[in-house]
């Protein structure tokens, strides 16, 4: 390969350059992104950066000088990628710009899901994925205490709560489902994540959904679907991601919640492969820090080889930090795992819990136990290593 483009300049996107070098790759590098940014760091958005303990956004940054001399990649930032021709040999851009490629890397990550319904008109509406987003609300929330709605209790949202709080804003976090973080966690651990809004001074209500956003101009209040009412200066909106694959549309890809890969990233054309957000790989799309950062590496051994010579199924892992607690979880909980409690007590606050089947482990959680989990999700992904044959 004489070019391989790599579309997002996402962190999935800047290691799958790294990987592209590291590897012996020393071809033409373009990485073509829509934010005018460079890559960033995305997990201090809705904490540090929100709050202003990590204000500096050089601080977010994920490259420096030296790397980017190094890299020897040619950045078209700003600029959305509108198609990828049916034999994946060239990659169209706005205003009709095109780059002839031999390789893809899809990394052009998830949006918001936007609110259905609309509200979108009203100002003061925001969701929070990109740093743009990030300087809006932050803005938004500076001039003292505000009402705030969170729509959505997840990972985003709670966090983006927390840090309201954290700055003495009046904070309602608002869940359609019985409780929030339900298909990660499982009903008893969800629970007990849940109690974190009422010790951070936040009113959490499941069970209820969004009728419409009032206002005029700008957002005043919540309309629930039970009809009560929430006053409302800033609505946060975070009921999860989509994944961005409509500039694939018309291309030979096979598309559904993502680009679908195999194991190892490689889409149903062998110079294209897909990583991170976007990518539905052995037919999971998981929106983790880890995935984004493992995947390249497989996914661009596989694309130089032509074919897929190594998978990227790594073992799921995330962290949340909401009201002063880390919450870590890692491997694959299932519905009937047992829960049991190793470590801690959950009135104490901190503890490590063990999901488990038929005797195995098969996921670890931890509030504030990060040097226990450490050692138990060792342990779990060393019995999810398949044994060697003799």
């Amino acid at each position: 390969m004489k070019t391989v483009t790599v579309v997002g300049a996402s962190l999935a996107g800047l290691y799958a350059a790294r990987a592209l070098r590291a590897q012996g790759f020393d071809g033409r590098l373009v990485i073509v992104g829509e934010e005018p940014h460079r890559p960033y760091d995305r997990p201090p958005l809705s904490k540090e950066f929100l709050t202003g303990d990590r204000a500096d956004e050089d601080r977010l940054a994920l490259t420096d000088a030296e790397e980017e001399t190094d890299l020897a990649a040619e950045w078209l930032l700003g600029t959305r990628a509108r198609g990828l021709d049916p034999r994946g040999r060239t990659l169209l851009l706005d205003g009709g710009r095109t780059v002839s490629t031999d390789g893809v890397v899809i990394a052009t990550g998830a949006s918001a899901r936007p609110l259905p319904g609309g509200g979108t008109g009203l100002t003061g509406v925001h969701t929070l994925r990109t740093l743009d987003d990030a300087r809006a609300l932050r803005a938004d929330l500076t001039g003292g205490p505000r009402g705030v709605v969170v729509i959505g209790g997840g990972f985003i949202g709670a966090e983006t709560a927390s840090s309201c709080a954290a700055l003495g804003h009046d904070v309602t976090v608002v869940e359609a489902a019985p409780l929030p973080l339900v298909p990660q966690l499982g009903p008893e651990m969800a629970a007990v994540c849940a109690a974190l809004h009422t010790r951070g001074g936040t009113r959490l209500i499941t069970g209820a959904s969004v009728a419409a956003l009032r206002g005029e101009g700008h957002v005043r209040a919540v309309e629930l679907s039970d009809g009560r009412v929430l006053p409302a200066d800033v609505v946060v909106v975070g009921i999860g991601a989509v994944p961005n694959t409509a500039w694939l549309a018309g291309s030979t890809l096979a598309l559904g919640d993502g680009v679908l890969c195999d194991d190892g990233c490689v889409t149903a054309l062998p110079q294209a492969v897909a990583v991170g957000d976007v990518a539905r790989v052995g037919g999971v799309r998981a929106e983790h820090w880890t995935g984004a950062t493992e995947q390249p590496a497989v996914a661009v051994r596989n694309l130089l080889a032509g074919r897929t010579v190594g998978t990227a199924r790594s073992h799921p892992y995330f962290w949340s930090d909401q009201y002063g607690s880390r919450i870590q979880f890692a491997g694959r909980r299932r519905d009937g795992d047992t829960v049991r409690i190793t470590e801690g007590t959950i009135d104490e606050g901190g503890f490590l819990a063990l999901y488990e089947r038929d005797g195995a482990t098969t996921a670890v959680l931890a509030v504030d136990r990060p040097r226990p989990f450490l050692k138990a999700r060792r342990e779990l992904a060393r019995a999810a290593q398949p044994t060697p044959a003799l």
